[in-house]
């Protein structure tokens, strides 16, 4: 019985090893990303392996805060962002 609770802490101890090594390695582009909406305006920052992707991300998560509704948020992702400022990789 000792066995088998050592195996399964090492295993979830490997599994944690691995979610932090990856999420920490994959980070290339970093980006701040200001958008304006409906007189309402937010900055996020994200990470990501790829410059589309952070840039989309930082996007999106700026447009979740000022965009009630998947209609505006959606308005909101289209417009071009008011300021984007790259803190890594660019």
């Amino acid at each position: 019985m000792k066995k088998r609770g050592l195996w399964v802490a090492l295993f979830f101890l490997a599994l944690l090893g691995y979610l932090i090594w990856s999420s920490l390695g994959q980070r290339r582009f970093r980006v701040e990303v200001c958008m304006d909406f409906n007189s309402r305006s937010s900055c996020r920052t994200a990470s990501s392996a790829t410059q589309e992707n952070a840039l989309r991300t930082a996007t999106e998560n700026a447009c979740a805060i000022i965009a009630p509704g998947r209609t505006e948020s959606r308005q909101c992702e289209t417009t071009p962002p008011a300021k984007v400022t790259w803190l890594e990789g660019r």
